[in-house]
């Protein structure tokens, strides 16, 4: 809440504000499992056409595995792939496990061969 706070306030004080700022909301809104925020969050940034990167992507997307939100973390996964952003272990991790909490096994394992395809290697967080 603090950090949407402050947010807030740079932005009614007209602070330019980065990528960097909205990531520590982003993170901060999953790590509170507040997917639907950070998802604004998000929103925000494509419309005020706030340059994002691939942890931009991936603290919504664990926002969204953390909240059970797996089709909507799906969705990111895609729109990071159409972005041409280099998906990592983290987004592959994010997507898999909100995938396995949904009991949606076919499409954790799609997205185990993603990984191995997009030459990104597993770890013990993977398994």
């Amino acid at each position: 809440d603090m950090c949407l706070l402050t947010l807030s306030w740079h932005e009614m004080n007209e602070y330019e504000l980065s990528h960097y700022h909205y990531n520590a909301v982003i993170d901060a809104c999953a790590k509170k499992g507040v997917w639907a925020k950070a998802l604004q969050l998000f929103s925000v940034m494509l419309q005020r056409q706030v340059e994002f990167n691939a942890i931009t992507f991936n603290a919504t997307i664990s926002a969204c595995e953390r909240s059970g939100e797996w089709e909507k973390a799906l969705e990111l996964v895609s729109a990071m792939a159409d972005s041409m952003l280099e998906m990592d272990t983290i987004t592959f991790n994010a997507s898999i496990s909100a995938c396995r909490k949904a009991s949606k096994w076919e499409k954790a394992l799609q997205l185990f061969e993603a990984m191995q395809e997009c030459k990104v290697g597993p770890n013990t967080i993977t398994f």
